[in-house]
């Protein structure tokens, strides 16, 4: 008799987690064999688990990554330079509570954007903010954002999330309003936040992609001497795929 009551009351208060635990320990016939205390800790973590779900699908959704990637898919196998330990550190996350930065070099191909989304995805897990940009792209919007009224309020969003993946970095050079933005964007961020950056030039020729000396070496003191570096090598993932596929 205080079946459908309970429901109500447990959707009322949005325990809908608690709500369906209710009805799948009814119906399987447990309930009688179940104390309070069970029934009560059952119910809660059925509830936690999915806040905890709902939660993680939020932040995913928010962080946008660009490949849907997972830490323990990693391939080791493939001769890229990929150094392991490393890896399984950074995997950890500690890093970003330390507010240390993570660039990742390498030629197209082998596995940048990946290994990047990869990490995204392990501190989505850990209840971390996230959000994968473009560089090119991110550029882009901020300059039309100029135009409309959005500039500050993307900035903002730039600054606050705990992990800013920056991908494809250095495919063109910066002109002055994307100098200015960077700058902005790792001054909020040095210190608080942390930041990964995937790009195909190695770091000593960034510089020079920047253009102006005095910004250059502002971004630069912000982004690379707190910065783990992973320097990747090797021929393109895609393409031995793709000649594994013509070979079947």
């Amino acid at each position: 008799m205080l079946t459908h009551p309970t429901l109500d009351q447990l959707h009322a208060l949005g325990l809908h987690g608690m709500a369906k635990a209710f009805i799948d320990i009814q119906a399987s016939g447990e309930a009688n064999g179940l104390g309070h205390a069970e029934w009560l800790a059952l119910l809660l973590d059925r509830e936690s688990s999915l806040r905890r779900d709902k939660r993680l699908s939020a932040r995913l959704r928010y962080a946008k990554l660009r490949q849907q990637a997972c830490i323990e898919d990693i391939d080791y196998r493939t001769p890229r330079g990929l150094d392991r330990a490393l890896f399984a550190q950074l995997a950890e996350c500690s890093w970003i509570d330390a507010h240390a930065n993570l660039l990742i070099c390498g030629p197209a191909g082998v596995g940048k954007s990946w290994l990047a989304s990869a990490l995204g995805n392990k501190a989505c897990r850990d209840n971390r903010s996230v959000l994968y940009q473009r560089v090119p792209r991110l550029f882009s919007e901020l300059a039309l954002a100029r135009g409309d009224g959005r500039h500050q309020r993307m900035l903002r969003a730039l600054g606050r999330v705990d992990l800013l993946i920056l991908d494809d970095w250095g495919l063109e050079p910066l002109d002055a309003a994307a100098r200015h933005d960077l700058l902005e964007i790792l001054e909020d961020r040095y210190g608080c936040r942390s930041t990964i950056v995937t790009s195909q030039l190695p770091v000593d020729q960034w510089h020079a992609l920047i253009g102006d000396p005095t910004y250059a070496d502002a971004v630069l003191d912000r982004l690379v001497h707190n910065a783990h570096r992973l320097d990747l090598a090797g021929e393109s993932l895609r393409r031995t795929r793709a000649q594994h596929v013509r070979k079947a």
